[in-house]
């Protein structure tokens, strides 16, 4: 495996982690794992405003936002089903990278479809922060920025590719980071287009 780039302080990028085979098969066990656990579109605590991005979980306990704000739970908002477990790729990919003996109880899954972006945010509705969050992305490439811990902090901005690992931890764990674009037909991964950002979490203490 390649060494990655340190895009910011703990903050580390590999470039090309997942090969198409991996991303294929991961594609795939995903679309089945939607089945059990179908796409929703959060919205904003108190308004109620959608976001642009569809999203559904998988693990242990899975995120959600509504009116009454963020949070972790075991079950899924519309189905009240359990989320389905975790696919083992995802489970390997953070024993290769998140570098800690504990272990990830939330896979986020966010679909990102025409049009779709996320602004500037901290990852910070978990109870740990010692534990880091590792995205992977499938399907068409997106410009992802990160800044610092402040709002107001410089920011620099890379591409992330069909395949593409991302960590934020140390430093970087509660940085503020998004998604400006993503850009439509830079990858022939998903029949549909768009892009699949998963992103594995600790949220209890170990």
């Amino acid at each position: 495996m390649a060494a990655p780039v340190e895009i910011a302080p703990g903050c580390l990028w590999w470039q090309g982690y997942l090969d198409r085979a991996a991303q294929e098969q991961l594609v795939a066990e995903l679309r089945d794992l939607l089945a059990q656990a179908p796409l929703f579109t959060p919205r904003m605590p108190k308004t109620g405003k959608p976001f642009s991005v569809r999203m559904s979980n998988c693990g242990p306990l899975g995120w959600v936002s509504d009116e009454a704000g963020y949070r972790y739970q075991p079950t899924h908002p519309e189905t009240g089903q359990p989320w389905p477990a975790f696919p083992e790729r995802l489970l390997a990919a953070w024993r290769d990278l998140a570098g800690t003996a504990l272990q990830p109880e939330a896979c986020l899954i966010n679909w990102y479809g025409e049009g779709a972006r996320m602004g500037l945010h901290q990852d910070r509705d978990e109870e740990e922060f010692a534990a880091p969050v590792l995205s992977l992305s499938l399907g068409d490439t997106a410009v992802f920025r990160i800044g610092g811990r402040e709002r107001g902090d410089p920011t620099r901005s890379i591409r992330l590719a069909s395949g593409d690992a991302l960590l934020l931890s140390g430093p970087s764990r509660l940085a503020f980071h998004g998604v400006d674009r993503v850009i439509p037909g830079s990858s022939t991964l998903l029949k549909q287009g768009g892009r699949i950002n998963l992103t594995l979490r600790r949220v209890h203490p170990g």
